[in-house]
């Protein structure tokens, strides 16, 4: 009865989304309804009612979704990523959404104020984002203080990434910069996502062949570890620099892969809109295939010994199981919240419980990996 239930609230909210305000959203600059949506977020989060209300509004739980990873539980494998509450200003309201866990920033040693407007553009047909805010964000010791004492209810990660300026363009400033927020966040959140592949940035993407990677690593390595380290992967790497990377972090503190990022191929298959912006990635069904295949090669090549974190292009629970079936732990999602709506964190873990039953699985452990062994 209590899943029926469910199943009929998420209709009827989904219904209101998709048939009142995304048609209203839809006529507004993106970045300006991002701005609006983050105003009522953090009102709805200061209020204990606000936030009881949107929770019953939209959370949803089953045993069998629940998950210890790298000793952190989560209660469900939907997560938000990185990119949405970039400034951390969304943790109280966020958990009562219905996500089993939240990325903030990605956030940087210093603030910035990211790249000029436009910077967010909708691909309608494409059912796809291109990303263009360049790491906007108010700097790593701003954001700490924010965070700095609070109690989350879902885990927290951290992503982090070298400011988007002039100054962090040298190799060893990129690398001061990464170490000035890691060190800002040592006590702070569950776990750490290195961003080494925002493809928004001042001097392009320096820590994605393995020499500089490694001389970041170095660095990392030297400051006490208090917990896991997740690196976050372009859906634009090649193979061979997969390869390499995936030789180096064996001999440095990494549990994890976040595949993927964004991407900034033009001529993928998946875009149908006419006329996309040159500058920025894209997000979405674009990259659904391409963060897939990156999942696959790295379960695959490493026999399950990382953690894979999932994103790019979940709309519905079956986007989700396959990236788990191909060996994800987790998933994030952002741009299918947009397009679907927020009672869609519901719809994919309810339905995630009804495909697990279908296959004869007991929990989300059973199923990672299986159709990539």
């Amino acid at each position: 009865m209590k899943e029926r239930i469910i199943k009929l609230r998420n209709i009827i909210i989904r219904f209101i989304y998709i048939g009142i305000l995304k048609p209203i959203f839809f006529q507004i600059d993106p970045e300006k309804v991002h701005d609006r949506i983050l105003v009522f977020g953090k009102f709805f989060g200061t209020n204990v009612i606000m936030r009881r209300f949107v929770k019953l509004l939209f959370y949803y739980s089953h045993p069998s979704l629940k998950q210890e990873i790298l000793g952190i539980n989560f209660s469900n494998p939907i997560g938000l990523a990185a990119g949405f509450d970039k400034n951390a200003e969304l943790t109280n309201i966020l958990p009562p959404v219905g996500f089993g866990f939240v990325e903030v920033g990605s956030i940087t040693g210093d603030a910035c104020d990211g790249n000029p407007k436009p910077r967010l553009w909708r691909l309608i047909k494409s059912k796809s984002l291109v990303v263009y805010y360049g790491l906007k964000n108010d700097g790593a010791e701003v954001i700490a203080n924010r965070l700095r004492n609070k109690r989350f209810s879902v885990p927290i990660g951290i992503s982090i990434a070298k400011t988007n300026n002039e100054k962090t363009v040298g190799l060893d400033a990129g690398i001061n910069d990464y170490l000035k927020a890691y060190e800002e966040f040592s006590e702070i959140g569950a776990y750490y996502t290195i961003n080494i592949s925002c493809p928004n940035t001042f001097g392009g993407q320096p820590f994605t062949d393995s020499i500089s990677l490694e001389k970041l690593l170095v660095k990392i390595d030297k400051v006490k570890k208090s917990k896991p380290i997740f690196l976050k992967l372009s859906p634009d790497i090649s193979r061979p620099q997969i390869d390499e990377i995936l030789m180096l972090v064996k001999n440095y503190k990494i549990d994890g892969f976040i595949c993927t990022n964004l991407t900034k191929q033009r001529d993928n298959y998946f875009i149908r809109d006419d006329n996309v912006s040159e500058q920025g990635g894209i997000s979405g069904k674009a990259v659904a295939e391409l963060s897939n295949e990156l999942i696959k090669y790295i379960y695959k090549k490493t026999n399950g010994e990382y953690v894979i974190i999932g994103v790019g292009g979940v709309f519905t629970a079956d986007d989700a199981y396959k990236k788990i079936r191909l060996g994800a732990s987790l998933v994030q999602l952002i741009t299918g919240m947009i397009f679907q709506g927020p009672q869609s964190i519901s719809e994919i873990n309810q339905g995630l419980v009804e495909l697990l039953k279908r296959d004869g699985f007991n929990s989300i452990k059973e199923a990672i990996g299986v159709d990539n062994i």
